[in-house]
């Protein structure tokens, strides 16, 4: 059986999908980007920013799932310039300092929705 996560404190989906999918233990959060919830608006001032903005959003899946960031086991990352990822990982560090950070994949992609610079997604274990 799988039950679709919505919560107000993520952006909502711009498409035909859920904000993340909890099945057989596991929770599947799609991929977010710079979105404020509130305002709607991206948040693109810097990679730091934008980054931030995403975790942010990843973040409060998991907490109305009832889960953190330790809980998470694997993260995809997908960045339009390869050449930030040292200013990324300096953000993604401050969300994963954990014992055992998650598996993860980091790519660089020609677009993102909305043109973004920076999209993640991440499994979660319950």
């Amino acid at each position: 059986m799988k039950k679709a996560i919505l919560t107000n404190h993520a952006p909502a989906p711009i498409g035909p999908y859920s904000q993340a999918v909890q099945a057989g233990g596991v929770l599947y959060i799609s991929g977010q980007i710079a979105l404020d919830p509130i305002t709607g608006e991206l948040i693109m001032d810097n990679i730091e920013a934008e980054t931030h903005q995403v975790l942010k959003n990843l973040g409060a899946i998991l907490e109305h799932a009832g889960l953190s960031f330790d809980n998470v086991v694997s993260c995809s990352v997908f960045v339009k310039d390869i050449h930030l990822f040292s200013r990324i990982n300096e953000v993604y560090a401050q969300y994963f300092n954990v014992e055992v950070p998650p598996a993860r994949a980091l790519v660089q992609v020609s677009a993102l929705p909305k043109f973004v610079n920076i999209e993640i997604s991440a499994i979660a274990q319950v």
